[in-house]
């Protein structure tokens, strides 16, 4: 009798000999809170509503838009721990997603420029983004919820990495 052949450890979403390393937790407080606030505009438009009608069955409309805050409130944190990144001697791996997982390996050889970015909320949560650009248009290499610190790290040794790749070519 045949078996088929054995996956490594984690299967194709985690490579062996890969040393992961992970997200900041503040990501989770900085889309719980951009989501919190996208829900409070919207309540403030539906809760008088029932308020002005006095029919009970209007007071469905807030909650039709309450019940995905309290899913997200549950995913959110779940979703920010399963993003990672590694850095191997050619490559760079970045993996996302429970339920849709997705493993992105980007060859520092075919970096353009790598972008680093904060908005409002993000400066507030104390956390910035790491893009990867490339000669392809569907490449989706992005690291969110990275400490300031170490996107400045990261990029200026992807940029490194990247030179010296090409400069082999």
């Amino acid at each position: 009798m045949t078996t088929a052949p054995e996956r490594a450890a984690g299967g194709p979403f985690d490579p062996t000999g890969v040393t992961w390393t992970p997200v900041s937790s503040r990501l989770a407080g900085a889309r719980l809170t951009a989501m919190g606030i996208t829900t409070a505009i919207v309540l403030l438009v539906l809760v008088p509503i029932p308020l002005l009608t006095g029919a009970a069955w209007t007071w469905a409309f807030p909650a039709v838009v309450v019940a995905p805050m309290l899913w997200a409130a549950v995913l959110v944190p779940r979703q920010v721990r399963a993003h990672a990144y590694a850095e191997r001697a050619d490559d760079l791996l970045v993996r996302k997603g429970i339920l849709f997982r997705q493993l992105v390996v980007v060859p520092y050889g075919r970096m353009q420029y790598v972008d680093v970015t904060a908005g409002p909320l993000a400066r507030r949560f104390r956390i910035a983004s790491v893009q990867l650009h490339t000669a392809s248009p569907n490449t989706n290499a992005t690291i969110d919820g990275l400490p300031p610190e170490e996107a400045a790290r990261l990029r200026d040794q992807l940029a490194s990495r990247g030179e010296a790749q090409l400069a082999g070519l």
